[in-house]
């Protein structure tokens, strides 16, 4: 009976010891598909080894939208995870939410954890933060449109080095054609590319208030002559197919990478993809300007997203929130989170550490991201972009391109109706957020 007693007591004490010393866990859901979701499973699962207190769940919940209303389901739903990734579009959205965010710059204070803002790119962190300077979520993965292009199709067409105006592009697309490939350029996420870092990168503005910066009460204008002329350009270009629609997003990737088209623009963070996929050479390039525009370019704006933290948990498990988001901001995660998959280093240290092991040597190109987006200092124009319901507006806007690209509108009509439709969804937004 007494060794009976022994070990049940015995069993007991064990039991206890391990709920006692059992990891406070942590929920992050994120939007990174492919392989970028073994990556980010790479980055929990070293962080989770790292230490015994914490626990990070990485739980991929779809495309950043999917991701995104996922969040806000679950938040009404009081069943929240602790961390979600939004995409930069998504920043006012979030910033509106009353209640629900916990900002990180007061998660980091709250735990005693060093938060050095300086030590961040400027273009990087001046996206996410008020205008009072804290910081908003947690940058991560931070990218920025560029002209990807085949070399050897360059080559085979006679064409020396990549254009670096949209009269350039024009010219070299005909040339890549008349040369035997089927298409001259395509755009993934062309809102992104063609429209918002259009504007900025000519050093025009998106809409009114410092591009809803300066307040939510802001109208989009960028349906003016500037935007309107190159997108009618671009849709004229498909009549020899120099220029080739290939969807909202990343759809036409693999019209470069098989070959199809000698030009792209896209995001920096396909580096991955495309080193995975293209058999040719390849490099990167600053996106074309307009020359009818302006002398040179301003700086592009980011895209990708930020790990936003929302209240309604334990505060315990913050800790290892902010545990987690210094190591994920560390020089070493993030300079191989930036050479693996082509995304912004977010701080200066990662950047550094990247030169100093030789990446952009062995990788020539690497950094044009970087160049892109501390080209010149900032401008109202150039800071980044900050509407409500933009997330809703993008989708208005792809729609309205659609139509120049079918032939149906021209891209002045399509533009006036995308913005006159846009405007009310702003006017929606400044009435329930006032």
């Amino acid at each position: 009976m007494l060794k009976k007693t022994l070990i049940a007591a015995s069993v007991t004490a064990a039991l206890l010891s391990s709920a006692a010393n059992a990891a406070v866990e942590v929920n992050w859901w994120h939007a990174m598909g492919g392989t970028n979701t073994e990556r980010v499973n790479k980055i929990a699962a070293d962080f989770n080894a790292s230490q015994s207190e914490y626990k990070i769940n990485a739980v991929y919940k779809g495309n950043y939208t999917e991701t995104m209303t996922a969040a806000i389901a679950a938040f009404r739903a009081k069943k929240q995870p602790h961390i979600v990734q939004v995409f930069e579009v998504g920043t006012a959205t979030m910033m509106a939410a009353k209640g629900a965010v916990y900002p990180i710059e007061q998660v980091m204070n709250d735990s005693g954890v060093k938060l050095d803002k300086s030590g961040y790119l400027p273009a990087v962190i001046s996206y996410y933060q008020t205008p009072e300077g804290e910081l908003l979520s947690m940058p991560f993965n931070s990218s920025t449109p560029v002209l990807w292009y085949n070399r050897d199709a360059f080559k085979k067409a006679g064409v020396e080095g990549a254009p670096k105006t949209w009269n350039d592009v024009a010219s070299t697309a005909k040339k890549l054609v008349d040369s035997g490939m089927k298409c001259g350029i395509a755009v993934g996420w062309q809102s992104w590319g063609l429209i918002e870092n259009y504007s900025a990168w000519n050093n025009i503005p998106l809409g009114t208030k410092q591009n809803g910066y300066a307040g939510i009460d802001t109208e989009l204008t960028f349906n003016n002559k500037n935007v309107t002329n190159n997108l009618q350009k671009l849709a004229d270009m498909q009549k020899d197919g120099s220029f080739t629609y290939g969807g909202r997003r990343g759809e036409s990737l693999a019209m470069f990478t098989n070959g199809e088209c000698g030009m792209w623009i896209n995001s920096s963070a396909y580096y991955g993809s495309i080193k995975g996929q293209a058999k040719f050479d390849y490099a990167q390039a600053m996106m074309p300007f307009d020359s009818n525009v302006t002398d040179a370019p301003q700086n592009s704006i980011i895209g990708g997203a930020t790990l936003w933290t929302l209240k309604g948990h334990k505060a315990d498990s913050y800790k290892g929130v902010a545990k987690f988001m210094e190591y994920l901001s560390s020089a070493e995660v993030q300079a191989w989170w930036h050479q693996e998959t082509g995304y912004v280093p977010i701080t200066t240290a990662a950047y550094e550490l990247s030169k100093k092991q030789g990446f952009y040597d062995k990788n020539p190109g690497t950094d044009t991201a970087i160049t892109q987006l501390s080209l010149n200092t900032p401008t109202e124009n150039s800071r980044g972009i900050r509407f409500g319901n933009f997330v809703q507006i993008r989708d208005i806007i792809n729609a309205e391109m659609e139509q120049i690209w079918d032939g149906s509108k021209t891209a002045e009509k399509a533009m006036d109706d995308a913005v006159a439709q846009s405007n009310k969804l702003l006017r929606k937004f400044e009435k329930a957020n006032k």
